[in-house]
């Protein structure tokens, strides 16, 4: 009885209902009637027959007693027989007969005809309610097809009918969100592209003049040495764009397989560093290193290290000759995090909600080094380890950089030597794909070090000792 939950189904039934409500109604009426007719009859028949009797001398108290008497006699069967009173020809009902014959089924008639065109009438009026509704799904069905989201079908009621309703409308909120993310998609494909095609102009330009200034001096050969130096160092600068793109672009698909183990956060930290210690000495900046020696973290290493190198590499970009960064690390029950802090230009308040965005410079950021995808590419490791990167900064104060991992001994996989994914780029394509952890975890990052305290666990000549 699912189809009763239909306002409209429920509508005609109590038409229906009304309509044969309404015939009883008549039939009773009818009857009544019919009932009041033959009284009538019998009453009139009766006078007429004590009229007759006493005209003919009969006493009145024999006609009384003769209208009183219910038995009957074969004589008085007789007597009936002779003068043509039978079963089948009884003058009593030969007079009812023709009272009702006419005004009975006149009457009858005419409820039925009226009956009928009651019942026709309801009919079309449900079909055709039924048409207008059929049509006006139609209708909004042909804006779903032509990307119009702004109306529904369903009218919030029961009835199988609005339980189609409802799952057209489910299916065009899906057809709405799939659209929605195809739209954003190629708008974030037309930016990158964007992006890159800018940041490859100035490198290829480059090499460009290069070339020309090659071609024209041959003979020349310091000059020749001289721009060959330089375009080798274009062709490094967009060698290195190219392979942080697939990096980045790798994480983000979600076909990169962290392959997580413990190990000694200091060595994790040490082998991130080691090729920045040679720059931060040349350019008269001190790397510290803070936290014990013995702690331990889960992740993958080459892919971690990647990341906390950027974030001491984006250290380094941003703090003057004479500057220091701190590299810290802390372990509580649920986390492990480690901490990059520096003492800075630090970030605007305008800068600090974009810093994670592909290729973003802020105006400050105009005479250091970079593309912006070194941020962007430490927040997808870290992210798709399930952990968390938060930053805290204030313009000429420094900025403090919390990469909070994940302490879950249950979900890390025995040890085993992890392949270098940095040698691997023209190999990335075949990698096996997987899904990125939802994070929940939201870091604690108020307890921060202090970069101008501590002891320092390495010295620039032995900081690759514990």
């Amino acid at each position: 009885m699912t189809w009763m939950q239909d306002r409209q189904n429920r509508r005609y039934a109590v038409f229906l209902a009304g309509i044969c409500l309404a015939l009883a109604a008549v039939f009773f009426i009818a009857c009544a009637d019919r009932e009041i007719r033959i009284r009538d009859s019998l009453l009139k028949w009766e006078r007429a027959a004590a009229s007759s009797l006493l005209e003919q001398g009969v006493p009145e108290g024999t006609v009384a007693l003769a209208f009183k008497n219910t038995e009957t006699t074969r004589a008085g069967e007789e007597l009936l027989r002779k003068i043509g009173y039978t079963e089948e020809n009884r003058a009593v009902l030969s007079v009812i007969r023709e009272r009702e014959e006419g005004g009975a089924g006149i009457f009858i008639g005419a409820a039925g005809l009226g009956v009928c065109l009651l019942l026709w009438a309801g009919t079309l009026c449900y079909l055709r309610r039924r048409e207008k509704t059929y049509e006006h799904a139609a209708h909004i069905i042909d804006q779903y097809a032509e990307g119009d989201f702004s109306e529904r079908i369903s009218r919030g009621e029961r009835g199988v009918l609005d339980h189609l309703f409802s799952a057209v409308d489910r299916l065009s909120t899906a057809l709405q969100a799939k659209g929605e993310e195809e739209k954003k998609s190629r708008e974030f494909l037309k930016d990158t592209i964007s992006d890159i095609s800018h940041q490859l102009k100035t490198p290829l330009a480059a090499l460009h003049m290069y070339t020309e200034i090659i071609a024209g001096e041959p003979e020349e050969p310091e000059t020749v040495r001289v721009f060959a130096e330089k375009s080798e160092e274009s062709l490094g600068r967009m060698d290195r764009l190219i392979r942080m793109l697939l990096r980045v672009t790798r994480l983000d698909a979600g076909s990169v397989r962290f392959r997580k183990q413990k190990m000694y956060a200091a060595d994790l930290v040490r082998e991130a560093c080691a090729d920045l210690m040679e720059r931060a000495e040349r350019e008269r900046k001190k790397i510290s290193f803070y936290g014990e020696p013995d702690a331990e973290i889960q992740c993958d290493r080459e892919w971690t290290a990647e990341a906390v190198g950027n974030l001491v590499k984006n250290a380094l970009d941003h703090t003057r000759s004479g500057g220091q960064v701190t590299v810290s690390w802390k372990k509580s029950p649920a986390m492990f995090r480690i901490i990059v802090a520096d003492d800075g230009t630090g970030i605007s308040q305008e800068d600090i909600h974009h810093i994670f965005k592909r290729f973003y410079r802020s105006r400050q950021s105009s005479d250091t080094q970079g593309v912006g995808l070194g941020l962007p590419l430490a927040r997808s490791i870290i992210e798709g380890q399930g952990g968390r990167i938060s930053v805290e900064s204030s313009p000429g104060q420094g900025a403090v950089f919390t990469a909070s991992f994940p302490d879950d001994p249950e979900k890390v996989p025995p040890l085993e030597r992890p392949r270098d994914a940095r040698d691997e780029e023209d190999t990335w394509d075949k990698a096996d794909a997987r899904d990125k952890p939802d994070i929940r975890d939201k870091p604690d990052i108020r307890d921060k070090p202090d970069i101008r305290g501590g002891k320092d666990m390495w010295d620039k000549s032995d900081a690759g000792e514990r």
